[in-house]
């Protein structure tokens, strides 16, 4: 029962038209084809269209948050994190995490999961140059996911760190990193009307004796 102006929440539904999708028309790996929504979501002016949801575990208790994707190939998909934070920390004790892109205004979302690995310190250093200044200095001053008193903490930090940074050379700091997530599994996920939606699913076959990776099979899931 809803309370008198209360949402309606049974009530909130709409019907997804926007398009259907079919095993014909998807490319042989995911990261093709990821790349190919992904730049229809950019063109289509989605909001942060490279915010992705990343849920970790620390082998008990799981634990999401949104994260920006900085970079991608076949090699897999690149955030950015301090290596001190709670979904660090977790990443190395359970090294398995999954992705999710929401694209609420396309009907669509990605799903993601495999081992996520941190990059080198050279990739690292190469984005990390690349970043606003203000960007740089907020690396240094915040010690992630960490107990704080106030913001009054923070903004002490950061003027300290400021007066330490004034002549622009801003240097990686050594908490500071990126994370790679390999694919093993991506599913891609278009709204149909009714609620029978296509979920189409990219899934690694095991290597062989070499050690290499097996090629990618696609399998279409019931909605």
């Amino acid at each position: 029962m809803t309370a008198p102006g209360a949402v309606d929440l049974a009530a909130l539904r709409r019907e997804y038209r926007q398009a259907g999708l079919h095993r014909a028309e998807l490319a042989a790996d995911p990261v093709t084809q990821f790349r190919l929504w992904f730049e229809q979501a950019t063109a289509a002016q989605l909001l942060e269209p490279n915010a992705m949801v990343l849920g970790t575990c620390d082998g008990q208790r799981p634990s999401t948050r949104t994260v920006l994707l900085k970079a991608f190939d076949r090699r897999g998909f690149v955030f950015f994190t301090n290596y001190s934070s709670r979904k660090a920390r977790e990443i190395a004790a359970v090294p398995q995490v999954s992705l999710l892109f929401p694209w609420y205004g396309l009907e669509r979302q990605v799903a993601i999961l495999g081992p996520a690995e941190r990059i080198s310190t050279a990739e690292s250093l190469a984005y990390f140059s690349s970043r606003p200044f203000g960007s740089r200095l907020g690396a240094w001053v915040s010690q992630q996911s960490s107990v704080i008193s106030s913001r009054r903490i923070l903004e002490m930090k950061w003027e300290e760190i400021k007066r330490r940074f004034a002549q622009g050379e801003v240097p990686l700091p050594d908490a500071w990193g990126g994370f790679r997530v390999v694919p093993e599994e991506v599913e891609f996920w278009q709204g149909r009307e009714n609620r029978l939606h296509d979920r189409l699913r990219y899934r690694r076959q095991p290597g062989g004796s070499d050690g290499e990776d097996g090629p990618w099979i696609i399998e279409r899931l019931a909605p």
